[in-house]
């Protein structure tokens, strides 16, 4: 895949849609708008395509950034799986995981989320055989807000009468456990802090620990799991790899290294975007992919739209930070004895407390280590790096930790910035040997990416991974829809649904299915 960057000799005199940024969500809105006859042109700050589902490459060595495993895909009937397939002429081939997709570890035991979803039952309820009530409870919970929370999102696509119609009848369902947070919903089913403990045990794929999160995004996280989890064969790299031929065969255009200033707007209506070279690109309508935080305070910053979205966001906190260990061996997974679950290690079974002490430094113990094994999970893997394995080794941060660096360029930041990392990168290690201990000795390689590196590669200006946070709160933003008060102004990505990939891929066929006036969900 040959990337292009930008020249103005490219560029044509006018484009239908402007997208900015590459994630998912745009490489989505790109692809179905383009397929559609609109004349689309991707513009992408960084120098590689696909956001988060991009991957680097060290030596010999290749990790993900952002994508470690994907749930339902494997079932062709899906939502997403059917997406996936619209948007990549389906040359994108999944690997559907062992049933084993998490395990959750604590000192005194681990417990085994399995596929399918009886498995996953009769495995929790083998555990805690005093709590199956309670466990069915949170069973027929996880389906029902399932259900309710289609009628939500739907208002997502409404806008002037009908939204002011429709809005409050197809969101009251929802808010009933929406406005809750995980812990509350929970602690009514059962007073056993260890089962909850372990039912929020994947708290981290949304970023929030139990007492924090609105319980209608743990639903959605838990859900998405139950049949099993997937990767794309080949790497997460496939993704965008096997969306950017279509984009490109419908005519559209993508250039990378190119970063937007500002959105041109004059008397309430888009005009195109001004780049931060100070060129304009001319079209009838902006989307933007980066993030809804970038989108006010940047995008629009000198618009009279800005202060009311900006009050708006001053509702929902951004999201917090993390680092990340990305470890290489210089033998296979089979030879390590490296399989494909997943691993999330706790000091306790409260979230909220093992963060709490770690962030008042009532303890050194990390509040969380994730471990993912791309090579494990890749049948290619062995075929494109003979001889290696990888992991990624993932924990929580501070963003405020790094504020004697802030200023420092990317790959330049001094030596006492390298004896950070080297600290935390040993406690990492010394964390992972303690739980697989048969990988001492084994590391070939490491390097550790930071909140300052999110902030330069993602361009999230605190680090942040999961764009604003998954509070009660957010999910009463109204304002957090594709369809903005700016003519022409598009909203997409995991901002106006939830986090992760499933979310941000579905954004960008909402954003789609609202510009093209068009139910893009039925049709698929």
């Amino acid at each position: 895949m040959k990337l292009r960057k930008y020249s103005k000799e490219h560029i044509k005199e006018h484009y239908d849609v402007i997208i900015i940024g590459s994630g998912i969500s745009g490489l989505c809105c790109a692809a179905l708008l383009s397929m559609e006859g609109k004349r689309v042109l991707v513009l992408e700050k960084h120098f590689k395509l696909g956001g988060y589902t991009h991957t680097f490459k060290r030596k010999k060595y290749e990790w993900d950034v952002g994508i470690h495993y994907v749930g339902a895909v494997h079932n062709k009937k899906v939502f997403i799986r059917r997406l996936f397939d619209r948007i990549t002429n389906s040359n994108l081939k999944w690997n559907k995981t062992n049933d084993n997709y998490d395990r959750i570890i604590f000192p005194d035991k681990s417990y085994d989320f399995i596929a399918p979803k009886n498995q996953f039952i009769e495995s929790i309820k083998a555990s805690f055989p005093n709590e199956e009530n309670a466990i069915d409870q949170y069973m027929g919970l996880l389906n029902k807000v399932r259900k309710v929370s289609m009628k939500y999102f739907s208002t997502k696509a409404l806008s002037g009468i009908p939204e002011w119609v429709l809005y409050n009848y197809l969101s009251k369902e929802f808010f009933k456990y929406s406005d809750k947070t995980t812990y509350e919903v929970l602690s009514s089913l059962t007073s056993n802090q260890k089962l909850i403990g372990v039912l929020t045990g994947q708290w981290g794929d949304y970023g929030l620990p139990p007492k924090q999160s609105s319980f209608a995004i743990h639903t959605m996280i838990a859900n998405h799991y139950l049949d099993g989890a997937n990767y794309p064969v080949g790497g997460s790299r496939m993704i965008a790899e096997n969306i950017i031929p279509v984009i490109e065969e419908n005519g559209g255009e993508i250039f990378v290294s190119t970063g937007v200033d500002k959105i041109n707007i004059k008397n309430n209506r888009v005009q195109g975007v001004i780049l931060e070279n100070g060129d304009s690109i001319d079209s009838d309508i902006v989307i933007s992919s980066a993030g809804v935080e970038n989108t006010i305070n940047k995008f629009i910053r000198d618009d009279k739209s800005f202060s009311q979205y900006s009050s708006g966001l001053n509702n929902v906190p951004l999201s917090g930070s993390h680092v990340c260990l990305y470890i290489g061996f210089d033998k296979t997974a089979k030879e390590l004895g490296i399989t494909d679950t997943n691993l999330w290690i706790y000091p306790g079974y409260d979230h909220d407390k093992n963060i709490n002490d770690y962030v008042s430094q009532k303890t050194d113990d990390l509040p969380l280590l994730y471990l993912s094994f791309a090579s494990s999970k890749d049948p290619d893997w062995d075929k494109n790096h003979p001889g290696t394995a990888t992991m990624e080794a993932i924990t929580l941060s501070s963003f405020k930790e790094y504020d004697d660096w802030l200023n420092t360029p990317w790959k330049n930041r001094g030596e006492s910035y390298e004896k950070y990392k080297e600290q935390i990168s040993q406690k990492i290690i010394n964390m992972v040997y303690d739980h697989l201990p048969h990988l001492k000795g084994q590391i070939g390689y490491y390097e550790l990416s930071t909140p300052l590196s999110t902030r330069d590669m993602a361009h999230y200006k605190n680090g942040e991974l999961y764009g604003l946070d998954h509070t009660p709160a957010r999910f009463r933003q109204k304002w957090l829809k594709p369809k903005t008060k700016i003519n022409g102004l598009y909203l997409t990505g995991q901002d106006i649904l939830t986090a992760g990939l499933a979310g941000a891929l579905s954004a960008g066929a909402l954003t789609s299915s609202v510009i093209l006036k068009k139910n893009l969900f039925k049709s698929i």
